[in-house]
């Protein structure tokens, strides 16, 4: 099968990385020449658009960063929707909008092609080793006939059911993702206040009943001060303005979920939009003019795991 990425930033260049490192036939495509040039360096061939990059390929994986790009790489004259022709399938890996998967997968059906959404879940430095997890939504058939795909860029497959269902179990878990980190920003505020050990208040979380992902993951690079997650101010806030907005579609009143979009806008605005996302805890060390340091943690996440095949769950 015949492999074209859109899309190479910190996640979308280490998905396509696994699959050039697993000897895939792969063409990409991204605006910044550089990150282009590296993986032609490594075998990848380059595409001059996205149309060309669709009429070359059996599968089309965009990987962008929101909506509007994704919709302007898929509907520009010399876009995706362009160059697809019979049985092709287009992959959605950006975390997106439900209904705008839905309306650009219209438009692929349209040229008899078939529209997958693919979110991925689980840190950009396991996504450099294809030990992320997916979530798939669209035609099972096309879903078999990819998993040899899915399943060397990630660990865990999880087919969700139909299209937009995998794009709104991602919004689910970031959104939860985003308040897991805020709330660790209280939690590493009264342990520091409490003169506590902060290792030790490390490894006590992380064996109990108040461990999450995000605190064995992103409290690492809290405590060790670079906060570099690999994830944005911008982007949380993109990813809990899309599950606001699938409430309020739903109908559906929210609590926490309103409070926590507050308090990124308010990080963004302190610390900037491309600040790491790691950085909302600051707020509480300068509001409280401490900080939570502990030696012996990384400045930068790496998943130690060795790279296994995936497998569907």
């Amino acid at each position: 099968m015949k492999v074209g990425f859109i899309g190479l930033g910190n996640v979308g260049g280490k998905l396509a990385g696994s699959l050039l490192r697993n000897n895939f036939d792969l063409t990409v495509r991204d605006l910044d020449k550089n990150i282009t040039k590296s993986f032609a360096n490594l075998g990848a061939k380059v595409a001059n658009s996205a149309k060309e990059l669709a009429e070359q390929v059996d599968l089309i994986i965009t990987c962008l960063p929101s909506p509007q790009i994704c919709a302007e790489v898929m509907e520009a004259d010399d876009g995706v929707i362009n160059g697809l022709s019979a049985n092709k399938i287009w992959l959605e890996m950006s975390t997106t909008d439900e209904a705008e998967v839905k309306r650009i997968g219209k438009k692929v059906l349209d040229k008899h092609a078939i529209p997958l959404d693919g979110p991925v879940s689980g840190g950009c430095h396991r996504a450099a080793t294809g030990n992320i997890a997916i979530f798939v939504g669209g035609d099972r058939k096309a879903f078999d006939k990819i998993l040899s795909v899915l399943t060397v860029m990630c660990r865990k497959v999880l087919h969700t059911g139909e299209i937009g269902t995998a794009t709104i179990l991602k919004v689910i878990t970031n959104y939860l993702a985003s308040v897991h980190l805020v709330a660790l920003g209280e939690a590493w505020t009264i342990a520091r206040k409490s003169n506590l050990d902060l290792d030790k208040t490390y490894k006590g979380i992380a064996i109990s009943s108040g461990n999450s992902f995000v605190h064995e993951t992103e409290s690492q690079v809290i405590l060790n001060g670079s906060y570099n997650i690999n994830f944005t101010m911008d982007l949380v806030l993109k990813d809990t303005g899309l599950f606001n907005d699938l409430a309020k579609k739903l109908g559906t009143k929210l609590e926490i979920s309103p409070k926590i979009v507050e308090i990124f806008k308010e990080g963004k605005k302190t610390y900037g939009s491309r600040a790491w996302s790691s950085m909302i805890v600051k707020r509480m060390e300068d509001l409280h003019n401490i900080d939570f340091r502990a030696e012996g943690y990384p400045a930068e996440l790496v998943d130690n795991e060795l790279e296994e095949k995936g497998y569907e769950i």
